[in-house]
């Protein structure tokens, strides 16, 4: 039987990229702001809302596709979906609009990520149980009466476990949140990009979840991303060189455990992510493996994410994302620069479909902090419930 997977190797491409501002009050809607990204990464693509027939969203977007394509005036929608929870989202509906392109369902499909995400809905703070569909809950909600509240606190435990057995210091989670300031720095865009961090301010930051400290957390932001796919056969004929998008892959933890985040405490490995198993696939189906890629954007919403995803994916061995990271090997120069626009720590936290902007202009030759010569990049989503990842390339 023929690998469905291999056989959709670059068949389908990023063809347009769009934004708005990353701020801390946008004052507008999120339907505003999802417009907004949209319709510029229609027009990157050289495309008119006429041809744009498929749209993908977030789970957790307020904002919905019926809303978004009266917003565009989109006349001919053919396909709508939806993918997630949260950070775990963007490398799927990614998938999902792969998955309808190759399917014949649609022949462009928008991508988008919308929130206010700091003047409204802040994903830091603590939250009553998450309802779903049908009156279950999130499985959270047994957890938060012991205090368990934010996800920080779930991710300081994640540091805490990776400290007692590795012996992984402050310092090494320092110079992953050095790493995505000094790309902010570069990036003009970035909501970070006049605010500097020296390891001696880092380690002056005010704890808020031990080990976890102020700048080992991400931003919460307003604002909105959007990116269109469409094959990569017709992307040659568009405005911008085609990014094609060669494999994508999910994966879940080891022992998965039923709900939304805190449960994943209760197995007996809580530094094992769904992005070890994505790896494996994710590399099989490229065709490709660490050592090709030339950056990752990983998701970055504490740093202890970026130490776990930086063992999992490959770049260097379980216990060993400490003193990779400190080595220089993420920073620019290294041998895998990470999150080039500052990712979710310092350029906005868009739950991580700003790494795809990010990462298609570095592979169109377009970025603020480029990598020089960049041919294929990773590009992960999450770690609980799952993981996903995407590797995307240059002009197949």
């Amino acid at each position: 039987m023929e690998d469905l997977a291999l056989a959709a190797r670059d068949k389908c491409a990023i063809v347009g990229i769009g934004k708005t501002e990353y701020s801390k009050d946008s004052g507008r809607s999120t339907l505003a702001l999802a417009t907004e990204a949209a319709r510029a990464a229609i027009a990157d693509a050289g495309l008119s809302p006429d041809d744009i027939d498929g749209i993908v969203r977030c789970d957790m977007d307020r904002t919905m596709p019926v809303s978004v394509a009266a917003g565009l005036g989109l006349r001919r929608l053919h396909f709508w979906g939806e993918t997630g929870p949260g950070g775990t989202a963007p490398s799927m509906m990614i998938g999902l609009a792969v998955a309808a392109v190759l399917s014949g369902q649609a022949k462009a499909v928008v991508v988008y990520r919308s929130l206010n995400g700091r003047s409204e809905d802040r994903f830091g703070s603590p939250s009553g149980p998450r309802a779903r569909a049908g009156g279950f809950g999130s499985y959270d909600e047994l957890y938060q009466p012991y205090g368990l509240l934010t996800p920080g606190q779930h991710f300081a435990m994640m540091a805490q476990r990776h400290m007692h057995e590795y012996g992984t210091k402050q310092e090494h989670l320092g110079a992953i949140a050095i790493a995505c300031r000094e790309a902010a720095n570069r990036t003009p865009h970035a909501q970070m990009h006049d605010k500097p961090l020296t390891m001696e301010a880092y380690l002056a930051s005010r704890p808020i979840s031990l080990p976890l400290r102020l700048f080992d957390f991400c931003l919460e932001s307003d604002g909105a991303c959007a990116v269109v796919v469409t094959t990569t056969e017709r992307a040659r004929d568009l405005a911008k060189p085609p990014v094609t998008i060669r494999a994508v892959a999910g994966g879940q933890p080891s022992d998965t455990r039923a709900g939304m985040m805190f449960p994943a405490l209760s197995r007996g490995d809580v530094t094992d992510i769904g992005g070890r198993q994505a790896a494996e696939e994710l590399w099989r189906r490229a065709g490709l493996g660490p050592q090709d890629m030339d950056f990752a954007q990983l998701y970055d919403c504490f740093t202890i994410s970026v130490l776990l995803q930086l063992e999992a994916f490959g770049f260097c061995r379980a216990g060993e994302g400490g003193p990779f990271a400190a080595s220089g090997a993420i920073a620019r120069g290294g041998s895998i620069p990470i999150n080039t626009a500052g990712g979710n720590m310092s350029e906005g936290y868009m739950h991580g479909l700003n790494h795809f902007y990010e990462a298609v202009r570095q592979l169109r030759g377009e970025a603020d902090n480029q990598v020089e010569g960049a041919q294929a990049g990773l590009v992960t989503s999450g770690l609980y419930p799952f993981g996903s990842a995407v590797v995307l390339g240059r002009n197949a």
